[in-house]
């Protein structure tokens, strides 16, 4: 029996194979902070979740920690399918990392820390709802706060709007009305994982 390699996609030669990450890893969202890349993805109903995979040059990646050690509520301590942490979004800012995720039946949460390879901060609730998903914190140069998500069909009857609320300035709660941003159900019949950025 032959021994099966390992696959990579890094090919020695300045150049790469696609997959770049032959695992799972749903909805990833990535940020550059100083020379390091940071990736975290959905992980649904598992934990340790919230995974946490750095790389320098978005080709070599690795699983370096969790953000979640466990999710707080106690039905997730079985099996939930299409439950859980769903499409989350990691982000640098004011000296700390910060991840936002949605889970779909309860809200919009967050953890944070100083050092990603570290320990992660309990969740908070940001905005308690069902249907909210695919959140992206966005803090503007003037410091107010902002949150962008989606809205999942399977839960709440209605899909392809998003929304947007404003944040405390630590990022820690909604402060304000959740208000639709855009409606794409004629043009866009499935938008999920919006992200602000400006320019």
């Amino acid at each position: 029996m032959e021994k099966e390699s390992l696959w990579k996609a890094d090919l020695g030669d300045r150049t790469y194979q696609n997959p770049i990450l032959f695992a799972d890893y749903s909805d990833p969202d990535v940020i550059r902070v100083g020379e390091t890349y940071y990736m975290t993805a959905s992980s649904f109903n598992y934990v340790p979740g919230l995974p946490i995979l750095t790389s320098k040059d978005l080709v070599n990646w690795k699983l370096v920690n969790y953000a979640l050690s466990r999710i707080p509520d106690k039905k997730y301590d079985v099996p939930q399918h299409a439950k859980g942490v769903w499409a989350p979004a990691i982000r640098y800012h004011d000296g700390r990392f910060f991840i936002y995720y949605g889970m779909p039946d309860e809200g919009i949460f967050m953890v944070r820390a100083k050092d990603p390879l570290g320990k992660w901060d309990e969740p908070v609730t940001v905005l308690e709802g069902k249907g909210l998903i695919d959140p992206c914190p966005f803090w503007d140069d003037d410091g107010r706060a902002y949150l962008i998500h989606g809205y999942a069909k399977s839960r709440i009857g209605f899909k392809s709007y998003l929304g947007m609320f404003p944040m405390s300035a630590d990022g820690r709660s909604a402060i304000g009305e959740d208000h639709f941003l855009y409606n794409g159900v004629e043009t866009q019949p499935t938008i999920e994982g919006p992200k602000v950025y400006k320019r």
